[in-house]
This record gives structure tokens, sequence and C-alpha cells, in this order.
């Protein structure tokens, strides 16, 4: 094609909320130049804002149903132009808005294609897989990813591109498999399609998402929001590095990363999102920046609730490390302490003002002191930072465990001026950054997987109360765990809207679990999530290697207790228990569906069998206690791995 070709871009978009992110109007503007004309096809109704944005981006937009796969919207806006019947446009561009990008230029991307000959082409593809005997995989066909696709007129004015469509008309029920069909039937049909990135090059079967890193090496122009999104177990068993992609991307693209951020963090779990994109910080006491001068982090305050003044010293200390002028904001429960606090404050450097509050009573403590006694502080706007801290002894717990709690907070969000001063550059550097918390602490602590405890149906109420629309983890929430944590005050205004009452906060003696102050530590980040920020973990150094090596020893020792090596095997193992009531002999009769693993699947079947069978020749005692189980065993209903 010597001339540049007559192009429409079909747009599918569906949004649970109805809201039209701005990496959409960044996505439809970048191709303006390349579409003569953009037809959304939107399928929920949108907001009043989201509509009119949509409206400006696009030539026309029409509301289609809601279907199962993607090809039945891109169905809907084929026939609002007949199927092309007046051949106006020599390529047709299916676009839907899991595509964040462009990421590069789009004239690389057409001029490679412009100079291919094909029918049909995608940016990327899952390559074909033969079927596994050994493992019993089942195979796969070579299908273009459909988040982008070309038509060229070769195809869309045949009659086989005609009748597919009429067909899917017909057969709804099967959308979703013809979505996956898409490719292999036109390619039957003797059509030729192209990638422009060759999916053969990468070691996946989904190089867009397995390999994510590795194309935008290669100047894909797209990034998938399915890569934020994806179940970690599954990303974890095909080594996908979606935080090299994302440091790749800061080399070689000038795309605004915050654009992605914004649309990501409002659907998604945000442990899943904190995990598949590592937004954990281990963080030096050297300065990172080098290079970085001074830097203007706007407005900074210090807020701390001190309640045992004998405290103050190693409080003041940690306020030392901030690197700039702020104020010091201090609630405690009576006159007395408040004077030795502003004695102590007044000798500080860096602290600009100094304001102490005393609580009208000290129910419900730090949280109180800071939602209640701070509102004002915080709804004003008067802060761009603030790094919250309170005197924490823990009397319920035993020192040994209470002093490493402490140590975990403190050397995790202001442990030296180097490391403080990272922290702050990060916020900087990251707008989209609401809230910078400790990773969870597990030595001496049972959190790992159940740290909702008994605080989970309290938090879903709050969050009813609060307006805060975002899904909860299952099982273990990231959390402001022990209350103390960095963060913008714009990101948690709902918190600090709500009209809190002391009656609403727990009297003394102040529960172990289950109050509202440990309904808030579970909140607070699910807040800013539902503000548009995310939620950065931050550990120094020296505490990042105890808590892995600590982690990895607890990890190993859990895992050799189980028959499997493989930790996918091991979590199917473990799932059966539990669905079994952990009942060891519902577990026997489960073990069928432990064993069906996504890597050796029925190979380890039979091979389980084989044993079975030469064991229980020479055993055959044994092979009358284990007949009933076998029959059962053969009897239970396919699992989603049988094929």
């Amino acid at each position: 094609m010597n001339s540049r070709p007559r192009r429409l871009c079909i747009f599918s978009f569906r949004d649970d909320q109805g809201v039209v992110d701005d990496y959409v109007g960044f996505l439809l503007r970048e191709l303006r130049p390349f579409v003569e004309k953009i037809v959304a096809c939107v399928q929920r109704n949108l907001v009043a804002d989201s509509g009119e944005k949509l409206l400006a981006l696009a030539d026309e937009v029409i509301r289609v149903p809601e279907t199962t796969g993607r090809l039945a919207v891109f169905g809907q806006g084929l026939e609002l132009i007949e199927f092309d019947r007046e051949s106006n446009y020599d390529e047709i561009l299916f676009v839907d808005d899991t595509c964040f990008g462009p990421l590069f230029s789009l004239e690389e991307l057409f001029a490679s294609m412009d100079s291919r000959t094909c029918d049909f082409w995608g940016i990327t593809a899952r390559p074909e897989r033969k079927p596994d005997s050994l493992s019993g995989e089942p195979g796969q066909s070579f299908s273009l990813d459909l988040n982008f696709l070309a038509i060229r007129r070769s195809l869309t004015g045949s009659e086989a591109f005609r009748k597919y469509w009429r067909r899917r008309r017909l057969d709804v029920r099967n959308a979703f498999e013809e979505d996956d069909l898409f490719t292999s039937h036109f390619v039957q049909q003797g059509f030729v399609c192209e990638t422009y990135l060759k999916s053969e090059k990468y070691g996946t079967e989904c190089p867009a998402i397995f390999d994510v890193d590795e194309t935008i090496r290669d100047r894909n122009p797209f990034i998938s929001r399915c890569v934020f999104a994806a179940e970690p177990l599954l990303v974890e068993r095909h080594a996908g590095d979606l935080p090299r992609a994302l440091r790749i991307l800061d080399q070689v693209s000038a795309y605004d990363q915050s654009l992605i951020w914004r649309s990501v963090i409002r659907h998604a779990q945000l442990r899943t999102i904190n995990t598949n994109a590592a937004l954990t910080s281990v963080l030096p006491d050297m300065r990172l920046k080098l290079n970085g001068g001074t830097v203007a982090y706007g407005r900074i305050a210090m807020c701390v609730h001190v309640y045992y003044t004998d405290m103050l010293d190693e409080i003041l200390a940690l306020t030392d490390t901030i690197p700039c002028a702020h104020d010091f904001i201090a609630t405690t429960d009576d006159d007395g302490k408040k004077a030795v606090i502003e004695q102590a404050v007044a000798r500080r450097r860096n602290v600009a003002n100094i304001i102490v509050r005393v609580v009208e009573e000290n129910r419900g403590r730090d949280m109180s002191a800071l939602f209640i006694t701070c509102r004002d502080l915080f709804l004003d706007d008067r802060y761009d930072l603030v790094c919250r801290l309170h005197t924490k002894r823990s009397p319920q717990v035993w020192a040994g465990r209470a002093n490493m709690f402490k140590r975990h907070m403190f050397e995790n969000l202001l442990n030296s001026p180097g490391f403080t001063t990272n922290v702050m550059d990060m916020f900087k550097d990251k707008p989209t950054v609401g809230v910078a918390v400790p990773p969870l602490v597990h030595i001496a602590y049972p959190t790992m997987g159940h740290v909702w405890f008994v605080n989970r149906e309290r938090v879903q109420a709050l969050a009813r109360d609060l307006d805060i629309r975002v899904p909860f983890d299952p099982d273990t929430p990231v959390g402001a765990f022990g209350g103390m944590f960095w963060f913008r005050p714009k990101s948690l205004r709902k918190l600090f809207l709500h009209p809190w009452k002391w009656t609403d906060f727990d009297g003394e003696p102040y529960p172990h679990d289950g109050s509202l102050g440990h309904a808030l530590e579970r909140i607070i980040c699910y807040a800013a999530q539902d503000a548009g920020y995310t939620t950065q973990q931050i550990i120094s150094s020296h505490q990042a290697a105890w808590t892995y090596a600590m982690l990895e020893y607890k990890l190993q020792k859990l895992a050799s207790m189980l028959p499997f090596a493989d930790f996918h095997a091991q979590v199917a193992f473990l799932s059966e228990w539990k669905k079994a009531g952990y009942r060891p002999s519902r577990m026997a009769v489960n073990m069928r569906l432990a064993v069906q693993l996504p890597t050796v699947g029925d190979a380890l079947i039979e091979l389980v069998l084989a044993i079975r069978r030469s064991f229980v020749r020479r055993f055959p005692r044994v092979a009358k206690v284990l007949r009933p189980l076998y029959r059962r065993w053969k009897s239970a209903p396919p699992t989603g791995h049988d094929r």
C-alpha cells in the first residue's frame, strides 16, 4: 500500500462504573491521525461527564447489548456500517478498552504493517501449541490477540466474512469460544494473517501477558490491563515479569504511567496489583537520587499521638530524619503531657510549626485522635504529605514481640535521613501513590493469610457507610497495621469527611481485636484505592533482609510437610482439603482433584495408577482397603482441567 489506507476504528468500551478514564482519551486521540472515523460501542451506561468525554472523542457512540465475547461487540459496529457495503475503508480496526497506550508512536506500527501483504493482522498472538500426551494439556491454535485487530478489505468484502457474522448472531451461546477460534477459522478459509510481533520469538502461551517485558522491549505499542489484574499464581507459574516491563517502559517510552494506574486501581484487588507490579520498595539508607538536589516536597507534617511521653526522644529522633521544614502535630490526653511535648519539640531542627492538642477523651486511642481531633487539619488541603506515628507499646503482647512490632513500624517508615528522603522522593515522583505502609508483619504474628481475623464484616459495613466501592482481598488485605503510615490527606478524604463520634470507638479495656480501630487499619489503603491512589509498601534494607530470610524459611518449612514440590500442586492439595472441611477421609476421596496439576496433569495420575497396579499385586490386603476409595475416585466429576 503506497498511500495511507482509509481506516475505520470500532472501539469497544465497557466499564462497570460507567467511567471513561483519561487513558481512553489519550488512546483515541493518538489513533485519530490514522483513522477517518471512530465508532465507540458502549456496553454499559456512562456517567454524565464520561458520556460527554466519549462523545467528544468518537464520531459516533452506540449502545450495544452486554455480550460475552468481545467480537460480538465489534459485530454490532460492523452492522452499523452494513459491513462496509460501499467499500469506503481499506482497513477496519477493532480496538478495545483493555489497551493502555500507545507507548510508542503508532507511525511505527502502521508503517510496518502497511508494507506487509495479508488479509488481517494483530499486534501480538498466542502461538500454536501441540497437545502434550505426557502432561495431558490439550494444545492451542494460533490466535491473534483481539484487543487490537485490523481487517482489510480483502476479508471484509468476502462472503466468508459475512457468513461468519451471520452464524455468530444465530449461535450466541458459543460467542466466547468463537473469539478464540476467529483466527484459525479464516486461516482455514485461505486468508492470510500477520502479527506485528512474532509469537514464536517468545516462550509462553500468551506473550502479551507473560512476556510483557520482552514485548515492550520489542516496542509493543500497548500493554494489556490483564497483566495487572491477572491471578498472581498464574503469573508466577509463567514467570511473568511486569515489574521489569514497567522499568523498561520508564527507559524507552514517554507514556504517562499514571494513566494506567488511575484506571487499574479502580477495578482490581489491591493485593493482586501490588503483587503483580511489585509495589514494594526496599529503600537504602543513602539517597537513591545522587544528583537530586533540594526538592520542593510541598507542605509536610509529622502527626503523632503521644500517650507515653517517655518515648518522645525516640519519636523525635525519627522526626529529625525528615530532610525539610515540616509541622509537628501531636495529640495527647492531658495538659501536663501537652506542655512536655511542646518543650521537647521546640528544640528540634526543621520544625516550622508546633500544634499540640489534648483529646476530649482517649477512647479509641490513636485512631480517634487522628480522625476526630486532627480532622480539620487534613480536610483543608494545608498539607501535601503526612507521616503518622504513635507511641506504641502494645502491653497486651509479650515485650519481645511488642518491641519487634514497634521497630517494624519505625524502621520501615523513617529509618534514617537517607531512607526518609527516598520515601519523600517516591511520593514526589509518583503522584498516584496515596499511602505508604510497612509490609505485613509476620514474624511472631499469625498474620499471613489470616490478618482479617474477626474484622472483615466490620470493615465491609464501614465501607458501605463511607461509600468505598473497591473489591476487598479475600485472605490478606493490604493494611496500615499498627496504625502508622505515610499518606496524602486527599487520598483519605472520605475517612476525614466522616463525622466520627467518640462513642463510635471502643472504650477501655481496649479490645485485642475487632475494634473500630482495627477496622480502620484495614480500610485505610482501600479508602486510598477508592480515591484513585495506589499503596506502596516500603521497607528498609536490613528489615527486608530479615523479613525475607524468615519468610523463606517459613514457606519452605510448610512446603516440606506437603507431598508435592510444585507450589501449584501444594495450593491445589490444600484447597481440596479446605473444601473437604479439613477431614482426612474426604481428602482421600478428593485427591484426584488435588493432583490435577497445570504442569503434569494426567501424567501424574497415570503414574499413580501404575504404582498402584504394581503395589497392590504384591500387597493384596492393601488393595482391598484401597478399592472403595478408588471406585469413588473414578466416579468423581471432572475438574476444570479435564478435557
